[in-house]
């Protein structure tokens, strides 16, 4: 399979992109690696992976609490990858980034915290029926723990949020908002500035899911507006176990601790202890120092390239996807929003996604198959499960013809 030539249209050089990708040269059951399964990790570039390396090779020390000169050292580039992320998502102080393990913790930190001092009985916290599980159960189990009532924004067959709906959930009782900024499953981009502004004006908090977008699009959580914005480090090809919460100064100042321990705490005496100023209030134990020098060296690595550009390219991927995919008999779409990233998750008639996936990975294309941690929107489109090709960057459209051919194969075997 030969290589795209660069694509001057995007900017995107993708032969000189690719080598960057070492992973990507390896070969699968014999057949050269196509990784269309961005959704649920991305790969790492070299830059990521040298950082890494150099931390464990010249700096390994611990954070924060040392005086010696390695401690010190990396004390510095820990905090400059906060202002690293900081400048990335323009948040306006670095106290507003926390580091946490992931979307997950993200998730959970603000569900626990502020759910602990805000939510009461018969109060009312609204989600989406396309989030991902992270963003439903931690609410889910907020209200079940405090009587309060987890209320649900419907979206039409096309995978789009009824807004209508929405604006008619909002309401006194309503005491915070949970939106994915992308849907993992569907691609959708949600009209996540909008849904806050309306949140706003009856003074209701929003956390916004990012984990979908920050890898594909410039993210400004000031031009939004956003309470709480959060996303994992590996899928913005950064190492995972690493991720980050961004949450106003105001609000991270009214939250009490998610866990305590060593690092949060300014005075501790068994009659009383003083915890830290935000953000360290949040970062209890020794962090994952590695994991927030490598998201560091991912974000210098994805701007260099330019997010405008990246998302241009992955538009084209993603319509190359599309017309292919709608010319095979059988394949049917589910979600076709109007403004979508380079996600496509299909069913095709007749046959088990699991199935397809399985023939797929036999011939080096790996895809994902299954719920997606998104049962409850499996079961509005009464499926149990898609094929979801997710493209980044790296990918070519001639990566995408052989995932067709390989499809069409598969699917003649299956019949």
């Amino acid at each position: 399979m030969t290589e795209a030539k660069t694509i001057d249209k995007t900017g995107i050089d993708i032969q000189k992109i690719r080598a960057d990708f070492p992973i990507l040269s390896r070969k699968v059951n014999g057949k050269p690696l196509i990784y269309f399964d961005n959704g649920a990790t991305a790969q790492k570039p070299l830059s990521v992976i040298n950082a890494i390396d150099h931390y464990y090779r010249e700096q390994n020390a611990n954070i924060h609490r040392g005086v010696h000169t390695m401690s010190q050292e990396i004390t510095v580039a820990y905090e400059n990858a906060r202002a690293t992320v900081q400048k990335h998502l323009n948040a306006k102080h670095a106290a507003e980034i926390v580091f946490t393990s992931g979307t997950t913790e993200s998730i959970n930190l603000v569900a626990h915290s502020f759910g602990k001092k805000f939510v009461s009985a018969g109060d009312e916290v609204i989600v989406t029926a396309m989030e991902h599980h992270s963003n439903i159960l931690p609410w889910q189990q907020l209200c079940e723990e405090k009587g309060a009532i987890l209320k649900v924004v419907p979206i039409n067959d096309a995978g789009e949020l009824i807004m209508e709906e929405y604006k008619k959930l909002l309401n006194a009782k309503t005491k915070i908002v949970a939106v994915t900024h992308i849907s993992n499953t569907l691609g959708t981009v949600n009209p996540v500035k909008e849904i806050i502004a309306l949140a706003h004006a009856q003074n209701i908090p929003v956390l916004v899911d990012g984990a979908q977008s920050v890898p594909h699009m410039a993210v400004d959580v000031q031009e939004l507006d956003a309470d709480f914005y959060c996303f994992s480090g590996h899928k913005l090809f950064g190492p995972t176990g690493v991720g980050i919460l961004y949450g106003k100064e105001k609000w991270l100042n009214e939250l009490p601790p998610y866990k305590v321990g060593g690092g949060t705490i300014k005075t501790v005496s068994f009659e009383k202890t003083e915890y830290a100023d935000v953000p360290l209030r949040f970062e209890a134990g020794t962090p994952h120092i590695e994991g927030g020098i490598g998201l560091a060296a991912a974000i210098d690595y994805v701007n260099a390239i330019g997010l405008d550009h990246i998302a241009a390219y992955e538009q084209e991927l993603l319509t190359h996807a599309t017309e292919q995919l709608q010319k095979i008999a059988g394949v049917k779409i589910i979600g076709t929003a109007k403004n979508k990233a380079s996600v496509i998750s299909f069913v095709v008639e007749g046959i088990h996604a699991f199935d397809l996936g399985t023939i797929l990975d036999q011939l080096g294309i790996a895809v994902r198959t299954g719920h997606h941690c998104t049962q409850p929107l499996m079961a509005h489109y009464c499926v149990q499960g898609t094929v979801r090709a997710a493209f980044a960057f790296y990918n070519t459209k001639e990566e995408i013809d052989e995932f067709i051919k390989g499809l069409e194969r598969a699917i003649n075997m299956l019949k």
